[in-house]
């Protein structure tokens, strides 16, 4: 988890520092690939969904608030929705309090559906993790409980 987490900050200073349009990886992947924009907010977003699902799933698992893996798996989807929808209204109120930096902070390169876009790739993170990690993340909890170093 921690791995992740520490892979998920890099992601988030870059964005930051540079602004998510403005990320030099993102321009380097929108040239290999052709792309018509730099798509390194998708990568953010995807991340967005990635780690804070694993994060909500543990602690509803290790906390013991459920017990049923298909209620900790859609929980986990709904909060990591939750947080992506926050992330976007903050956003919005954002742009409206700045006015003419709106479009250089949200950093939509003229897509009128990059709302919509970057709550997808949150939920194709949250998603991900969830098929590709789950069975991980269940043995190193499982160590841990036994008290083994995971």
């Amino acid at each position: 988890m921690y791995v992740l987490i520490f892979i998920h900050a890099p992601v988030l200073i870059a964005g930051g520092h540079y602004t998510y349009a403005r990320v030099p990886l993102g321009f380097w992947i929108e040239h290999a690939f052709s792309l018509g924009r730099n798509p390194y907010d998708k990568i953010g977003h995807f991340m967005q969904g990635f780690v804070p699902f694993l994060v909500t799933r543990e602690i509803l698992l290790r906390k013991g608030y459920l017990t049923s893996r298909k209620m900790v798996a859609f929980l986990s989807v709904c909060v990591v929705m939750a947080i992506s929808a926050w992330y976007e209204l903050i956003e919005w109120w954002s742009a409206l309090a700045m006015g003419q930096g709106a479009d250089e902070f949200l950093g939509t390169q003229g897509d009128p559906w990059d709302t919509q876009s970057d709550m997808f790739f949150a939920f194709i993170g949250a998603m991900t993790a969830m098929i590709l990690l789950s069975w991980l993340h269940d043995s190193q909890m499982h160590r841990l409980k036994q008290g083994e170093s995971v």
